[in-house]
C-alpha cells in the first residue's frame, strides 16, 4: 500500500514537473505573455520577441508538449493560441508572485521609470470609478487586431504608432489614460510621453485588458 501511494506521488509530480520546464526560459515567459493579448502567428509572435523563427517554433513545441498553447492552421500560417483562461490565470499569478518574492523586478521597474517624468500608474480601482463617471478619455494603444479581440469597455482604440496624427480628435480638457500589454509593456509610457509633450494631461494604467476582466469576473 505504501509503495502504491509512493508510485503514486512520483508520477504525479513528474508531471507537474512539466509545467517547471515549460516557464523555466525568459523567451517561453515571454511567449506565454505575448499570447496573452490573443492567437498570433509564429512570425508574430517572433518579431515580437525579437527572434528567429525558427527559435521561436521551438520554444512553441515545448509549450505544446506541456499543453500551455494550441495551434490551428489558416492556409500556410499557423496560428498559437493560450490553451485556455486558467493558463491566462496561471500567467497573470506568477507574474505578481516574481513582484512580490522578488526584489530585482522591482528595482529593475524602478530603474525603468526613474528616467521618465511621473509615471506612476493610475490605480485600477480608480480607473473604474472614473470611467463609470465618464471624465476621462481611455485609449488601448495595442495594435487594432489585439483591441478588436477584447479591450476594456469604454477604449478607443489608437495604436501607438498612430497616436501623433490622432491628435487633433483628442480632448485638452479631459485627462486621457493610456493602457497597453501590461506591466512589462511599455507602449502606454510612450504614448504618455507624447500626449504630455502636446499639452495633454495623461497618464498610463499598468494592468491588462486580462487583468480588467479578471477583476470583474467576466470570462
Amino acid at each position: 500500500m505504501f509503495q502504491e501511494s509512493r508510485n503514486f506521488k512520483n508520477s504525479t509530480y513528474t508531471q507537474l514537473a512539466r509545467i517547471g520546464k515549460a516557464i523555466s526560459s525568459p523567451k517561453r515567459l515571454e511567449i506565454l505573455d505575448i499570447l496573452t493579448q490573443g492567437p498570433k502567428t509564429v512570425e508574430s509572435i517572433a518579431r515580437e520577441a525579437e527572434m528567429s523563427v525558427a527559435n521561436t517554433s521551438q520554444h512553441l513545441q515545448t509549450l505544446l508538449e506541456s499543453k500551455f498553447v494550441e495551434y490551428q492552421k489558416q492556409g500556410i500560417y499557423s496560428y498559437y493560441k493560450l490553451a485556455d483562461k486558467t493558463v491566462v490565470n496561471f500567467i497573470l499569478s506568477l507574474q505578481l508572485l516574481a513582484e512580490k518574492r522578488i526584489a530585482e523586478i522591482q528595482k529593475l521597474r524602478e530603474a525603468m521609470y526613474s528616467s521618465k517624468d511621473n509615471m506612476e500608474p493610475i490605480p485600477m480601482h480608480q480607473l473604474m470609478d472614473r470611467i463609470k463617471k465618464e471624465n476621462i478619455t481611455l485609449i488601448d494603444v495595442r495594435p487594432k487586431e489585439e483591441y478588436e479581440l477584447m479591450h476594456i469597455p469604454g477604449a478607443n482604440s489608437i495604436p501607438i504608432e498612430e497616436l501623433e496624427q490622432h491628435l487633433a480628435s483628442l480632448p485638452i480638457n479631459q485627462e486621457i489614460v493610456a493602457y497597453c500589454r501590461g506591466r512589462y509593456c511599455l507602449l502606454s509610457v510612450d504614448a504618455v510621453e507624447l500626449l504630455r509633450s502636446h499639452g495633454f494631461k495623461a497618464v498610463r494604467l499598468e494592468e491588462s485588458v486580462q487583468d480588467w476582466f479578471s477583476l470583474n469576473g467576466n470570462d
